[in-house]
């Protein structure tokens, strides 16, 4: 490489861009709780500078950082404030930010022992920790990826695996072609996140056995067909637009009996189990036999932290499972048979830090901190005229005005404020307006700010 190489070792020892890049990033952060939610069109459109043809000659490393923050930062939607209550997305803990940076000069991919002694035997501690903190099988394992739907992805694998491995069948050697049935069955409102990994692991989302739901997206469970040890059947922990939670306790039992498969797709409910006040929404996951959960959403980690867990460790790394003559294992743990990836950055350097940290009050406190808010936003919503549709179990608010124009004029409306920022969902046939909160950043004063810009709105589309 020669002339570039010399560059950039000499960028490694005098730090220039890396201080300089430390500076944005504070400045980033003294500023994230006041500024706009959403960037506004200007920076959106600042955005063109990007549009450039793939530079001949190495460029000046100073004047990249720059452009990123000149032109990136105010195009940033600021999810690590205390207003932004669109998608199910968390803040980010301030210790979980420091150690994803010091991560990032690691720089660590945790496939092997071999590879990262430290992120092997993180991974190793933190799996023991989640499996107390959700009152798991001591056998339970777990996986470390990018979000729940690769979650969802690896425990319904390894339903695949074990279902099809009672029925003398090798899902790894023979595939799919003239395998035994799988029967699946799910919600009516499953995630699309478990849809997605159905059809990805050839179950085909045409032969979901579909069950009815109440008024709050809960499973029916009178309504559940037959069950049998050749099933896999799906349950939610926190409904992606009500936040309601499926009756794990009568469900999983029922399931136990039969050898059923229970997975529970609980990208940001789970949590709930943690928490004193809240673990009643819970009761009963403890008989399931795989789990998806993020750290991102709820337990407000840096993206991308997914975690799976699965109490048939067996399963979940023969549907995982890889072999190579390069390939080094030891006697400590490789994280590579628990995920589908070998090459993966150490998210749980971060994940580590923030569990860490909080402790289980800690958690305890952040859980139910956001579920707290949640009632606070439906209470002065309803005060203010505004229909709340949902139970408020957890940290989930729906609301919706007389007709869908309405409430599609209301969003829109908020949106362009840019006080606050929330999205919009359906529910049961209607438009609604779906709160999602999730930041440990929000507080009383920005619930009552928000909601206030929500009164705003609606003045101003009764006036036009």
């Amino acid at each position: 490489m020669g002339e570039i190489q010399d560059k950039m070792f000499q960028e490694i020892r005098n730090k220039d861009i890396f201080n300089q890049a430390q500076h944005y990033a504070f400045d980033y952060l003294e500023s994230i709780f006041d500024r706009h939610v959403f960037p506004t069109q200007k920076a959106i459109n600042d955005l063109s500078v990007f549009d450039e043809a793939l530079p001949v000659k190495s460029t000046n490393a100073k004047h990249v950082i720059e452009q990123l923050n000149t032109y990136g930062s105010p195009a940033t939607t600021a999810t690590l404030g205390g207003r932004y209550f669109g998608f199910v997305c968390g803040s980010t803990i301030p210790v979980g930010l420091a150690a994803k940076n010091i991560g990032t000069y690691w720089d660590q991919a945790p496939a092997m022992h071999v590879l990262s002694p430290v992120g092997s035997k993180l991974e190793a501690v933190v799996e023991k920790w989640l499996v107390g903190l959700f009152n798991l099988p001591e056998t339970a394992s777990a996986g470390f990826v990018s979000g729940t739907s690769t979650a969802n992805l690896c425990g319904l694998a390894a339903a695949r695996y074990r279902i099809l491995q009672r029925n003398n069948w090798d899902i790894n050697k023979k595939g799919l072609r003239n395998a035994p049935e799988i029967r699946v069955i799910a919600g009516k409102q499953a995630h699309s996140t478990v849809l997605k990994a159905i059809s990805i692991l050839g179950l085909g989302n045409e032969n979901i056995e579909w069950v009815d739901v109440d008024d709050q997206g809960r499973i029916k469970p009178d309504l559940i067909p037959k069950l049998d040890e050749n099933t896999i059947l799906i349950l939610q922990a926190g409904n992606v637009n009500s936040g309601a939670f499926d009756n794990f306790e009568i469900i999983c039992e029922k399931a136990k009996q039969t050898n059923t498969w229970v997975h529970i797709d609980g990208a940001f409910g789970l949590w709930a189990h943690a928490v004193d006040k809240l673990k009643y929404l819970t009761k009963g996951i403890e008989k399931a036999t795989s789990f998806a959960v993020d750290g991102h959403k709820t337990l407000n980690t840096p993206y991308d932290c997914g975690i799976v867990l699965c109490s048939d460790q067996d399963a979940l790394t023969s549907a995982l499972h890889m072999s190579g003559s390069y390939i080094i294992e030891s006697s400590e743990r490789d994280g590579m048979f628990f995920t589908p990836e070998m090459s993966r950055r150490a998210r749980i350097i971060e994940l580590w830090a923030i569990l860490k940290y909080l402790g289980k009050e800690g958690i305890d406190n952040l859980v139910l901190g956001l579920h707290e808010r949640a009632v606070q936003f439906a209470a002065e919503l309803t005060k203010n005229g505004f229909e709340v549709l949902n139970d408020v179990v957890f940290n989930q608010v729906i609301i919706a005005c007389d007709t869908d124009q309405e409430t599609e004029a209301l969003l829109k409306k908020v949106q362009e404020l840019r006080a606050c920022w929330c999205g919009g969902s359906s529910w049961f046939g209607r438009k609604v307006i779906r709160i999602s909160v999730c930041s440990w950043a929000t507080t009383e004063k920005d619930v009552a700010h928000s909601v206030q810009s929500f009164v705003e709105a609606k003045k101003y589309i009764s006036e036009t």
